[in-house]
């Protein structure tokens, strides 16, 4: 019996040390989604404008590829691994977002729990401010991570739109490249017999 009590005292000063790592991740994580939701209102500013700066830096690499490739023949397989590669770039980018989508709550729940447990046991001790206190942080850990949660999953909702969006840009931009050069090879052979 003394060894469970002693594990249940460990556990305690435990989830009582994590409440620090809690509030500070969750103070961390809505500063990261007010600096992502910035990042976003620049981006929809320049989406508007017609700047879509993933499909410009892929038209470049391509324009890159067509000036620097000596040989024609390999080029729909050097434009596809191009593509795949912006491609799996727009799609990781989206895992931070994600990322914030699971951590925020889970971060909000670790910090209604762990306070709670402190108010219980200030309450069997009959210390009712102490109580009261670590009542109103476990409410507003809550409400912070179910924000950023929220935040984060409108965000991705939208972020999602525009990789789907450019990507099928990206892929327009290269058949219509590959034909082109499809054509110029085609009138080279028909210029040679």
């Amino acid at each position: 019996m003394n060894i469970f009590a002693g594990l249940q005292t460990f556990l305690y000063v435990l989830s009582t040390l994590l409440l620090y790592p809690v509030v500070a991740g969750l103070v961390v994580l809505v500063f990261w989604v007010m600096f992502y939701g910035g990042g976003m209102l620049r981006e929809y500013i320049e989406r508007r404008r017609g700047e879509v700066y993933h499909v410009i830096n892929f038209r470049s690499s391509l324009e890159d590829l067509l000036t620097n490739s000596d040989r024609k023949e390999f080029l729909d397989i050097k434009i596809e691994k191009q593509l795949q590669k912006t491609e799996s770039a727009l799609f990781r980018s989206l895992d931070r977002i994600r990322f914030v989508v699971r951590v925020g709550p889970a971060l909000g729940l670790m910090g209604t729990l762990i306070p709670m447990g402190i108010a219980l046991s200030a309450l069997a001790k009959g210390n009712m401010p102490q109580m009261a206190g670590n009542m109103v942080t476990a409410f507003t850990t809550t409400v912070v991570g179910l924000a950023c949660g929220v935040a984060a999953y409108m965000m991705s909702l939208v972020k999602e739109r525009w990789v789907k969006m450019d990507i099928l840009e990206m892929e327009s931009i290269a058949e219509t490249v590959l034909r082109r050069c499809k054509d110029e090879v085609s009138e080279k052979k028909k210029d040679i017999y």
